[in-house]
C-alpha cells in the first residue's frame, strides 16, 4: 500500500525539489494575475463599456502572447535537455533562436493590430444598442493603440525568463515579476485616475502602466543574467553573434512550428469561443471577463506545475534517465490535480463575492458567479490536461501536442460553441457549461497518451 502511494505521491525530497521549481513560478504568476485582476477592477470602476473594450482587446492580444509562448517552448525543449546533458553551447544557440523567432512573432502581431484592429474588435460587438457598440469600440481602440507596443518588451522578457526557468533558475524571474507587479499597480492608479497632477488617462493609462511594468521586468532579468556569467557559462559571448548551427536550427524549427501553430490556434480558438459567447450580448462579454479574471488567479498552481513538469522531465530525458522520467511524471501529475482541487474549493467559495467589486449590473454579476462555480468544478480536470500537455511537450513530441491541444480546441470545442450559439436559443450559462464539460474527453485522451509513454524521447543527442 505504501509503495503504491509513494509511486503517486513520491517522497519528501522529491516534493521539495518540485516545490523549489514550482513555487517561485506559482508566486510570480499568482501575483501577476492578482495584479491583472486589480487592473481589471480599476478599469471596471470606469464603467462596463471601458471594461468590455479592454477585455476584448486582451482576448485579441492573447493570440500573439501564446504564439510567443509556443515559439519559446519549442526552443525551450532543447534548452532543458541541453542543460540536463551539460551542453552550454547548445543553450547559447537556443537562446539566439528565441531572439530570431520572437522578433518575427512580435513584428507580425504589431502589423496585424495596426491595420486590422477595428475589424478584430468588431467581431465581439453584439448588442441591440448602437451606442453601446460605438462606446465599447472606441475604448477598445484607445487601449489597443497603446498596449500593442507592450509586445516588444514582453517578447524580449519571455526569452530571458523562459531560458532561466529551463536551466532551473525560477527565483530571479519571480523577483523580477514581483517588482513589475508593484510598478504596474502604482502606475495604474496614477495613470488611470490621474494622480500627482497627471491627467486621468482611463484605459490608455492602464495600457501605458502595463508597458512600464514589462520594461521593468525585462531590465531586471536581462541585467541579472548577463552579470552572472560565471554561474551560467552559456552567457559568455551569448549576443556576440546570432550564429546557430544549421542542423540544430532545422531541428528546433521542426519542433517550434507545431508549437507556434498550436499555441496560435489554441489562442485563436479561445478568442473564437469568446466571440461565440459574445453573441449572447455584452452582458455575456462582461460575465466571461469577470470569470476569467478570477479564474486566472486560481489557475496559477497547475500552470506552475506544468512548467515544473517541462523543466524536470526535459532535464531527465536529456540526461538519458527515461525510467525515472516516467515515474516522476506520474507523481507530478498527481500533485497538479490534488493542488488544483483544493484551489477549486477556495474559488467556489469566492465566486458569489468577487463580482460585487465591479461597477456593473446585477445580471452581469449573476452570470459571472455561475461561470465561476462551473470553472471551479472543472479546475482539477483542467489541471490534468495541462500536466499531460507539458508531459507530451517535454519529449519533443510537438505534433502530437498540437493534435491534443490546438486541434482539439478548433475541431471540438469551438464548433460546439458555434452550433450552440447560432442554432439554438440556449442562454449563455448552459452554453458555457457544455463547452467547459467538453474538455473532459480531452483529459481522457491525455491520460492514454501519457500512459503509453509516447513522450519519452531524448532529442539532443548528437545535434551540436
Amino acid at each position: 500500500m505504501n509503495h503504491t502511494l509513494n509511486s503517486y505521491l513520491g517522497n519528501r525530497s522529491f516534493l521539495k525539489k518540485f516545490l523549489m521549481i514550482a513555487m517561485p513560478i506559482a508566486i510570480q504568476n499568482g501575483i501577476t494575475n492578482f495584479v491583472s485582476m486589480l487592473d481589471n477592477l480599476m478599469v471596471g470602476q470606469l464603467g462596463t463599456h471601458q471594461m468590455n473594450g479592454v477585455s476584448i482587446v486582451n482576448q485579441i492580444a492573447f493570440i500573439p502572447y501564446l504564439a510567443l509562448f509556443g515559439a519559446m517552448a519549442g526552443a525551450g525543449i532543447f534548452t532543458a535537455q541541453f542543460y540536463g546533458s551539460g551542453n552550454n553551447e547548445g543553450i547559447k544557440y537556443t537562446f539566439r533562436f528565441k531572439l530570431c523567432i520572437g522578433a518575427l512573432v512580435v513584428s507580425g502581431a504589431i502589423f496585424t493590430v495596426c491595420f486590422w484592429g477595428r475589424e478584430l474588435i468588431s467581431l465581439f460587438l453584439h448588442s441591440e444598442s448602437r451606442n453601446d457598440i460605438e462606446l465599447t469600440m472606441q475604448y477598445g481602440l484607445d487601449y489597443l493603440s497603446v498596449i500593442m507596443w507592450s509586445f516588444i518588451p514582453f517578447g524580449l522578457c519571455q526569452i530571458y525568463v523562459s531560458t532561466l526557468r529551463e536551466v532551473g533558475q525560477t527565483v530571479v524571474p519571480m523577483k523580477a515579476g514581483l517588482v513589475a507587479v508593484v510598478v504596474n499597480v502604482v502606475m495604474n492608479w496614477v495613470l488611470i485616475f490621474g494622480k500627482f497632477g497627471l491627467p486621468a488617462m482611463g484605459v490608455k493609462g492602464a495600457a501605458l502602466a502595463t508597458i512600464f511594468a514589462r520594461v521593468t521586468e525585462l531590465v531586471i532579468v536581462a541585467v541579472w543574467l548577463h552579470t552572472h556569467s560565471s554561474q551560467y557559462v552559456f552567457v559568455k559571448g551569448l549576443l556576440s553573434s546570432l550564429y546557430i548551427p544549421g542542423r540544430l536550427s532545422g531541428r528546433i524549427m521542426l519542433k517550434c512550428i507545431p508549437l507556434i501553430i498550436n499555441e496560435s490556434l489554441w489562442a485563436f480558438g479561445m478568442t473564437a469561443l469568446n466571440q461565440s459567447y459574445s453573441t449572447r450580448g455584452l452582458d455575456a462579454v462582461a460575465g466571461v471577463n469577470i470569470c476569467s479574471t478570477l479564474s486566472n488567479v486560481f489557475c496559477v498552481f497547475f500552470i506552475a506545475a506544468g512548467d515544473a513538469i517541462a523543466i524536470m522531465m526535459g532535464q531527465l530525458l536529456g540526461a538519458g534517465k527515461k525510467d525515472e522520467a516516467r515515474s516522476s511524471d506520474r507523481i507530478l501529475c498527481t500533485y497538479s490535480v490534488i493542488g488544483s482541487a483544493m484551489m477549486g474549493v477556495i474559488m467556489a467559495v469566492c465566486a458569489p463575492f468577487f463580482p460585487l467589486f465591479y461597477n456593473t449590473t446585477d445580471e452581469v454579476r449573476h452570470l459571472a458567479t455561475v461561470m465561476l462555480l462551473v470553472s471551479s468544478f472543472m479546475l482539477p480536470i483542467t489541471a490534468f490536461i495541462n500536466a499531460a500537455y507539458f508531459t507530451l511537450r517535454s519529449g519533443g513530441n510537438t505534433f502530437i501536442t498540437f493534435l491534443f491541444d490546438g486541434f482539439y480546441m478548433l475541431c471540438v470545442v469551438v464548433p460546439l460553441a458555434f452550433l450552440l450559439t447560432r442554432f439554438t436559443d440556449l442562454p449563455i450559462i448552459p452554453v458555457y457549461m457544455l463547452c467547459q464539460i467538453s474538455e473532459a474527453v480531452k483529459a481522457l485522451i491525455g491520460f492514454v497518451m501519457v500512459r503509453k509513454g509516447v513522450w519519452v524521447n531524448n532529442i539532443v543527442e548528437n545535434v551540436t
